[in-house]
């Protein structure tokens, strides 16, 4: 298939182009979205139904009055708004260097009130104390719970230590000194503390374990894994291993994707200085450049919250948590992780849309690219400073609104958070604009469909975080901001990639487009098995109902099959074009670019495979949650699987804006090294040993124990968090450094990507494939049509 010139518009093909793929596909893929997603329609409605209650008035024996449940929701927005989240967790959920305030004030609580019943003569202090926090003395008729007058003390006393804690001028525990001082906050927070713990405690009405599934693991107060908590367990590996085997066998018996019978052609590359750029296209050089400037930012403020972890006191002497504190540094770490790669993604898909229109590019398009990176840079620059404001609490009744609603990974602003979404639509319609003459052409089940598809669910489902805000319920919240962790990042974000690469590989004529369909209709079937319900994996302890657990359990355990299958079946994906013999006298433009979507495949199975079903079998996740292997978990997957791509994609793209006498192979190579070996080092020098052994600290001391200051604070620790300072410099200067200067060099020299039309050796295509000498006759049908 010889390539065509450019021509002012795209070639006119009579009628629409059918289906490419068998019809048992596409109707697969329907059934199982569509029942994943009923499933999780009925989980968000049982989350509604079986939330743990805010008590209108919680009262000592003799109708004291305790706090109230405005208080606990005040409390809540004191939380947010000052960036605790991003300091400590609730539930377990939150940041790793702060205490869990839910375990804390229940261990510190529990105490109390077991020496208050050793001072009054008690017999059996430690079952009295049980008694007291495992009994539900709530009234749903009148919203009242009771708490003994021990537990009324405990408050009291509870109080003053989050006032010590919270609102010290000495600072030297990761918060800005004198954080939260007024009392009436100080009152407000502890309330809420106090009724998370009181629903790690108290036994759920009509079952013999708490609201949280006894979670977190406390014997002062009976808590210990649930029946549930094992048997599903136990359960989700039996699904684990028939569920791989079952795959495994379908898949060596039947030949379903196609590429493993030898493939009759021989590609010849174009050399990348003959492929015309649109306008468009030119444009994302500085999606690019903004892509790795962030992305050095948010590497050198995750350098800043580790060595929080590791000195405590100062950084090298300067009093670093006066002017950015581990909460505000892990903020902005969070969420520049999200900005940087969703920039590349943007970029991407502007990028590769012209190619799949076959050179035609509607008018104004460039002007609407640069207004949508324009709009990018506002929202990003404006939510950090909001970010900023918002904690120090320089915005008053507009925090939520402008500043930060205080949940991870959805801390910015509302405002900001809107236009984000709106600015992701604004890019479906850029697509769209691109795309609609080729989409015409085509049935729905082909790939520029599927592509454009992909590109309209992330808007769609980012758009689902909204319905977290700072008054709704945690319980609730949480349900809500983990379709946006989990399933928007690991299911959708996942579905475009592999409709990007897949058509990519398309276009360079390394893979034929009937196995690019059948790998993405493969990507939504089995995501769509394991990984809508799996997302409950996450919600085991936060309040949900057991159902959660069971179906997160299963599910989850799923999620790790399609890891597994398609990261052995991507090798092959990826060597098609090298294991042929070529014609071409010009090297294969793109390996470092496919260097980098083969790192992806390896973190993708490591990072998110292994590493999270280490610590996602709920009897693991109930001792281990919130601790280093978490982190361990987030960073390997969020980086090694959506970091490797977004550089990788910039690198692709990067080989068509630099010209050949200024492209060096020695950038992107010292680049994907540094940064992999980097995020090895991360892992297995300290996040791996770090969280193993937390973990031990948690089975034998207790959770509040293994997440205390105190223990984070060990000479073990210690020696482990700068034993990670050789990574990051590898990381940083080795790998974001040589990113960012390709990508200087990509805006400096993009202008000359543009070729003459009348040029005859321009073209739009990548590669020319022609059929192999031989016997082996014409290559297959689906080949002798231009994708």
């Amino acid at each position: 298939m010889a390539a065509a010139p450019p021509t002012e518009g795209p070639p006119q093909v009579t009628g629409r182009r059918k289906r490419m793929i068998a019809r048992g596909w596409t109707q697969a893929a329907i059934l199982v979205t569509l029942g994943g997603f009923f499933v999780l329609a009925l989980l968000a409605m049982r989350t509604y139904q079986a939330q743990p209650p805010i008590p209108d008035r919680t009262v000592t024996s003799t109708g004291q009055v305790v706090f109230t449940g405005q208080d606990v929701r005040d409390g809540q927005k004191v939380f947010l708004r000052s960036g605790l989240m991003q300091y400590g967790s609730i539930y377990g959920h939150g940041a790793y260097l702060g205490p869990d305030f839910t375990a804390d004030y229940l261990d510190r609580s529990a105490t109390f009130v077991r020496k208050s019943h050793e001072r009054d003569g008690s017999a059996d202090a430690g079952a009295q104390t049980v008694r007291d926090f495992r009994t539900n003395r709530y009234d749903a008729g009148t919203r009242t719970l009771v708490w003994t007058d021990a537990q009324a003390a405990a408050f009291t006393e509870l109080t003053r230590h989050y006032a010590d804690l919270l609102g010290t001028p000495d600072g030297k525990q990761g918060l800005r000194p004198s954080a939260i001082t007024d009392p009436d906050e100080i009152h407000d927070i502890t309330a809420y503390f106090g009724w998370t713990a009181w629903t790690a405690a108290a036994e759920r009405p009509g079952h013999d374990y708490s609201y949280t599934n006894n979670w977190p693991s406390e014997s002062l107060v009976g808590n210990e894994p649930t029946g549930h908590t094992v048997t599903w367990s136990v359960l989700s590996l039996i699904f684990l291993l028939v569920g791989t085997g079952g795959l495994f066998a379908a898949f060596g018996r039947w030949n379903f994707l196609g590429w493993h019978r030898r493939d009759h052609r021989e590609l010849r590359f174009h050399a990348p200085d003959r492929v015309r750029l649109t306008p468009a296209q030119r444009t994302t050089a500085w999606f690019f450049l903004v892509m790795a400037a962030l992305f050095l930012v948010q590497a050198l403020l995750g350098a800043t919250a580790q060595h929080y972890r590791a000195d405590l006191g100062s950084f090298f002497g300067i009093p670093l948590d006066q002017w950015l504190p581990y909460n505000l540094a892990r903020t902005w770490h969070t969420q520049l992780a999200i900005f940087w790669v969703v920039t590349s993604f943007l970029a991407i898909g502007v990028f590769i849309t012209p190619l799949i229109a076959r050179g035609w590019e509607p008018r104004k398009q460039a002007l609407l690219t640069r207004a949508l990176l324009g709009a990018l840079v506002v929202v990003v620059l404006g939510s950090l400073l909001g970010e900023l404001a918002g904690q120090r609490g320089w915005l008053g009744s507009l925090w939520s609104a402008l500043g930060n609603q205080g949940w991870e990974y959805l801390d910015l602003g509302r405002v900001w958070q809107v236009l984000l979404t709106l600015g992701m639509v604004v890019w479906v319609v850029i697509l769209f604009r691109g795309l609609r003459r080729r989409l015409r052409q085509e049935s729905v089940a082909n790939m520029p469909w599927l592509f454009f598809l992909a590109a309209l669910a992330l808007p769609a489902f980012y758009a689902v975080g909204l319905l977290a805000t700072p008054d709704t319920q945690f319980t609730t919240a949480d349900f809500w901001r983990f379709i946006v962790v989990h399933l928007w990042v690991e299911d959708f974000m996942e579905l475009f990639t592999t409709a990007t690469v897949a058509y990519l590989f398309v276009l360079l004529g390394v893979v034929r487009e009937r196995v690019a369909l059948a790998v993405i209709f493969l990507d939504i079937v089995l995501y769509s098995a394991g990984g809508v319900i799996g997302t409950m994996h996450h919600l085991y302890f936060s309040g949900e109902p057991a159902e959660h657990l069971a179906l997160g359990a299963t599910f989850s355990a799923l999620e790790v099959v399609p890891l597994l299958f398609l990261t052995v079946e991507a090798w092959g994906f990826l060597q098609i074009g090298a294991r042929r013999h070529t014609a071409s006298s010009t090297p294969f433009p793109h390996r470092w670019a496919v260097m980098f979507l083969a790192a992806v495949g390896f973190w993708n199975f490591l990072g998110a495979g292994v590493f999270g079903f280490l610590v996602n079998l709920p009897i693991v996740s109930y001792y281990e949650m919130g601790t280093g292997l978490t982190a361990n978990h987030a960073h390997a997957a969020m980086m090694g699987v959506y970091g490797m791509l977004a550089v990788g994609f910039a690198v692709f793209a990067l080989r068509y804006f630099i010209p050949e006498n200024r492209w060096s192979d020695r950038w992107p190579r010292l680049a994907f090294w540094s940064l992999n070996l980097g995020l090895a080092w991360m892992s297995f020098a300290t996040l791996l040993p770090g969280g193993a052994l937390q973990l031990y600290k948690v089975v034998e001391s207790g959770y509040a124990d293994a997440r205390s200051l105190g223990y984070l604070q060990g000479d073990t620790n210690a020696f482990l968090e700068w034993l990670r300072l050789p990574g990051d410099v590898v990381f940083i200067v080795g790998g974001v450094l040589p990113l960012l200067w390709m990508t200087w060099l990509g805006v400096r020299h993009r202008a000359r990507a543009t070729r003459q039309p009348e040029d005859a050796e321009s073209t739009l295509l990548f590669t020319e494939i022609v059929p192999a000498p031989g016997p082996a006759g014409p290559p297959p049908a689906d080949e002798m049509v231009e994708p």
